[in-house]
């Protein structure tokens, strides 16, 4: 009996490098990819407790550096994005959730017709980057605001570019997180769940999220920035990714 297509998917794009032309370490080795298990195993389980048939999966790459011109990590985003289409049709829902060099990735290939939206972690945002494929997807970046491998002010950026060229918009600070979303780790695991399940319309958008992706294109970036502790109502002290919310900076 042929397997039931999956309802929806979420397609995972881990971190890399500016350059490298070489594959990616095999298994554990590959850190950038192991650092994203923890938000597979975390939106899988989410979707199935939600009685969801969503698949999640990583994406990958052939080259671990994003290569200049080549953008290698964005042409295997499409690569994967087309052969989901071919296995399970062309009205499959996808969000795509990468962190940094994947975030990036995520972004340029959002121009897909099966995506629906993207959930960014600590993305790369270089100013040149192009925004007019982000049209009528929901965008989610998050970022620490004590990032200092990739920088929350281009995100900020990014997200009202975005929201200029017809995207829904917006973006989220982790106050005391890092790059490698190790400080704070439970509560970066919880937010995304919550951003990618709320996406998919597998579960319910946090706080004021769903409020700040329907601002008009000419809101300014601040408003289109919020704070995990003070604007999203993700029950922080309480629960399987219990957090302790942080104060000051």
């Amino acid at each position: 009996m042929a397997q039931r297509p999956p309802s929806a998917a979420v397609l995972v794009l881990h971190g890399g490098r500016e350059t490298g032309t070489e594959p990616p370490p095999a298994g554990l080795l590959n850190l950038p990819g192991t650092r994203m298990r923890p938000f597979v195993r975390a939106v899988a389980r989410a979707a199935r407790e939600a009685g969801d048939d969503i698949l999640v999966t990583q994406v990958r790459y052939a080259h671990r550096g994003w290569n200049g011109a080549r953008a290698d990590p964005f042409h295997d985003a499409v690569a994967a994005l087309d052969a989901l289409r071919e296995e399970a049709g062309e009205e499959l829902p996808v969000v795509l959730l990468g962190h940094s060099m994947g975030a990036r990735a995520a972004l340029r290939a959002a121009g897909h017709p099966l995506v629906r939206g993207v959930v960014g972690l600590a993305p790369w945002c270089p100013p040149g980057d192009p925004v007019t494929q982000l049209a009528g997807r929901d965008v989610v970046l998050v970022h620490s605001n004590r990032d200092r491998m990739t920088s929350p002010q281009a995100t900020q950026s990014l997200t009202a570019r975005a929201r200029r060229a017809g995207a829904r918009s917006c973006m989220v600070t982790v106050r005391g997180g890092d790059h490698a979303m190790i400080r704070r780790a439970a509560a970066w695991h919880r937010l995304t769940t919550a951003l990618v399940t709320g996406l998919l319309g597998s579960g319910s958008l946090p706080g004021r999220v769903g409020e700040v992706l329907a601002l008009p294109p000419t809101a300014e970036a601040t408003e289109g920035t919020l704070d995990l502790d003070l604007d999203l109502d993700l029950d922080l002290g309480t629960g399987p990714f219990r957090v302790s919310p942080v104060r000051g900076s």
